[in-house]
């Protein structure tokens, strides 16, 4: 049972890779962002909740308990390449830019979109663990709801694939496939449930979207330059599972 349940998780995110290819792109300056279509939000949206109905089920917690039962019984020591591998979609697109591989966007429009991402993001993971104080698979906290990690590694993996799908859609697979790697490596090393980083995936997808769909009102009304401007500030939010923080980036 557990197993089927770790190949939904794959399944599931593999699709949203792929669910977006007709999404709509309109161009403005520099920067081309998605026009808001409600069916983009079927597939975050049923993470999500799979992840808040788990937090009341005794089926989905049971599912839970059966998981990492299976995970410890062939678990011999910790592997700690999600804390580096949650990072590596959204590197991978700055990466891919100075090896001249170009995305969709330039690199003051899509840094302002990730960092709006991850601004999103973090703020909700951040309260929903403070709010559902869940206890961790490894019993060392109570705020493993939902896995940042996941989280973090999803909303690169959509910036990776929005910034990339018109080149090759194996772009956005692959940083889809690291993205899964994480969630399924963050219950590996009993840092979370199912539940956790089923959610976490949800909220990252969602907080990309919603900073391509947000971007062009920023781009009007917040980083609106001037001639006699020439430079550009913005602040880089993280969070990783424990601690909260930012970056400012400032381009002349």
């Amino acid at each position: 049972m557990g197993k089927s349940f770790l190949l939904f998780i794959f399944g599931m995110t593999s699709i949203c890779a792929q669910n977006t290819v007709s999404d709509t792109i309109a161009a403005q300056d520099t920067v081309h962002n998605l026009k808001f279509n409600y069916k983009q939000l079927i597939i975050p949206s049923v993470l999500i909740g799979y992840g808040f109905i788990g937090l009341e089920s005794d089926q989905l917690k049971t599912y839970n308990t059966q998981i990492k039962e299976e995970v410890n019984e062939d678990i011999d020591h910790k592997i700690s390449i999600d804390d580096f591998s949650q990072w590596a979609p959204a590197a991978s697109v700055y990466g891919l830019n100075a090896l001249g591989i170009k995305g969709k966007n330039n690199l003051k429009d899509r840094s302002i979109i990730l960092a709006s991402s991850y601004l999103m993001m973090s703020a909700s993971v951040f309260a929903l663990k403070n709010i559902t104080k869940v206890e961790r698979p490894d019993g060392s906290s109570n705020n493993s709801f939902p896995s940042g990690h996941t989280a973090t590694a999803f909303a690169g993996a959509e910036f990776m694939y929005q910034e990339y799908k018109d080149q090759s859609i194996w772009y956005g697979i692959a940083g889809y496939a690291v993205a899964t790697g994480t969630g399924l490596f963050r219950m590996y090393n009993d840092r979370h449930w199912l539940t956790d980083v089923v959610a976490g995936a949800g909220i990252g997808i969602l907080s990309t979207k919603a900073a391509y769909w947000m971007y062009p009102y920023l781009q009007n009304k917040v980083f609106k330059s001037s001639k006699e401007n020439k430079t550009t500030s913005m602040i880089m939010p993280f969070y990783n599972g424990k601690e909260l923080g930012c970056s400012f980036v400032r381009q002349f």
